[in-house]
């Protein structure tokens, strides 16, 4: 019996950091791909709304602010005075545009075909593109599909957004003035990150969640210390609150916010930034022709393999759900390709880095306190204070850490934990000799460059063994 015969041996949906790594590792694998972006341009929200925009403005924000040099010349250094959103939106847009040009440049080098258009499914085996240039309906068959829409943030119905006063994050970057005052509601990753942005650009914050700790899943110490650094620059924590309404108020001060909780009390901002989550972006793909069921918040549940409840259909990035981030969801898209064409691949999930842009950064490895007390792990910890190493005295941070644990038996290293500058860097130093099964011995043993960051490892590695006694 002859096997029928597709246009593609590839299709995938959504060209994010998951589709495109997916379309590339195929391509290489010397099958015929196509890869269908909805929007005109590449990159999905990583390149275009989210990841790389926002990390940028960080970027922007800490040289204008003159935020690492407040260490070293005192509170009231900055770069530049009366920083405007035009100011900041410079940086992001040039970044945004050259991402833009090497990614499509690799699929072009890569003979990826490039489909500008919705997809929407007829088939499990075909997708019907209604295309961008308006020049109607294109038919596309393949043997295997991988849907990597990705997200858009969720929206409450009951919230008058109007993107400027009333905002989710992909408004951020239309804003056209900076605010005196910001509320976000919401304390997940991207909240979190623009709350701490803002702050450092002398923003009034609160942020509101009703959650009664910070990223539950990163190590308590860390985030205690994340909650301490936001406190003391000025930004006010609501945890534990939930948002009743969110009103528009218009008085001789101009336009704002009125945010009123369950508790009863109230916050008047000028501007409110929505941060509840995201929602798998799958409306439009006609999941039902495919044979293909997402959950409440339109996300795709897959196997250890990335594939669907239809075998030749993959699901990768964040329309999986967590942990949501570019590293990853690039991982999951190069996993699904090797899998979908009988490549044996491997990789740890339990080894994917952390990496959270707050003020002051985040990164972590491994396994954590509260995990390895539950699971009765015997385990040891040894801490190194930025303020403690010559490299952070030169930098001006004094409120960096780096945290391991180990094994308290066989002093193997089970986690990672840092918060401080260049955290998601240092943090793979600790991740590769995780990987390689290593002891905090090997910091012991190990020339680092002076003065560097690096050095921390040795002085949390002494610091472990002095704790063991």
């Amino acid at each position: 019996m002859s096997q029928p015969t597709y246009d593609y041996d590839l299709a995938v949906i959504g060209s994010g950091p998951a589709g495109q790594r997916a379309a590339i590792q195929a391509a290489k694998l010397g099958r015929r791909v196509i890869v269908v972006e909805r929007q005109a341009v590449v990159g999905g929200v990583c390149t275009n709304t989210g990841t790389i925009p926002s990390k940028t403005l960080r970027e922007a924000v800490m040289h204008l602010s003159g935020h690492r040099e407040r260490g070293v010349y005192g509170a009231a250094y900055t770069v530049k005075q009366n920083i405007t959103m035009t100011d900041l939106h410079f940086r992001t847009e040039h970044v945004v545009r050259h991402e833009i040009d090497v990614l499509r440049h690799q699929l072009m080098r890569n003979r990826v075909d490039l489909l500008a258009g919705t997809a929407a499914f007829s088939d499990p085996h075909s997708i019907t593109v209604e295309r961008a240039d308006q020049h109607g309906h294109e038919q596309v068959s393949a043997g295997k599909i991988v849907i990597a829409v990705g997200t858009v943030a969720t929206r409450d119905p009951a919230i008058p957004f109007d993107g400027q006063t009333v905002m989710i994050s992909d408004d951020i970057l239309r804003l056209r003035d900076l605010p005196r005052s910001l509320t976000v509601i919401g304390a997940g990753v991207i909240g979190i990150e623009y709350a701490t942005m803002f702050a450092t650009l002398g923003v009034r914050v609160t942020l509101v969640d009703k959650r009664d700790r910070l990223l539950p899943f990163i190590d308590r110490e860390i985030t205690d210390n994340l909650a301490y650094h936001m406190q003391h620059n000025w930004i006010t924590l609501r945890l534990g609150e939930e948002v009743r309404t969110v009103e528009p108020l218009t008085d001789e001060r101009g336009e704002r916010v009125r945010i009123t909780l369950a508790s009863g009390k109230q916050i008047v901002t000028e501007k409110a930034l929505y941060s509840i989550g995201r929602t798998g972006a799958t409306g439009s793909l006609n999941l039902p022709a495919a044979g293909v069921a997402t959950d409440a918040r339109g996300r795709l549940e897959v196997n250890a393999h990335y594939q669907t409840s239809q075998p030749h259909i993959y699901a990768v990035g964040d329309v999986i759900g967590f942990p949501s981030l570019a590293s990853t969801s690039m991982e999951q898209g190069r996993m699904a390709a090797c899998h979908a064409f009988n490549v044996q691949e491997s990789c740890e999930p339990g080894l994917f880095p952390y990496g959270i842009y707050t003020i002051p950064e985040i990164s972590t490895v491994g396994r954590n306190e509260e995990e390895l007390t539950q699971a009765g792990v015997p385990y040891e910890i040894g801490k190194a204070n930025y303020r403690e190493i010559a490299r952070g005295q030169i930098l001006g941070d004094t409120v960096g850490l780096l945290k391991l644990i180990f094994h308290r038996e066989t002093r193997a290293l089970l986690g990672v934990h840092i918060i401080g500058e260049g955290a998601s860097e240092l943090v793979h130093i600790g991740q590769a000799v995780i990987a390689h099964g290593g002891s905090i011995d090997y910091f012991v043993n190990t020339v680092f460059n002076y003065p560097t960051l690096a050095e921390c490892y040795k002085t949390a590695a002494f610091d472990g063994i002095n704790r063991l006694g």
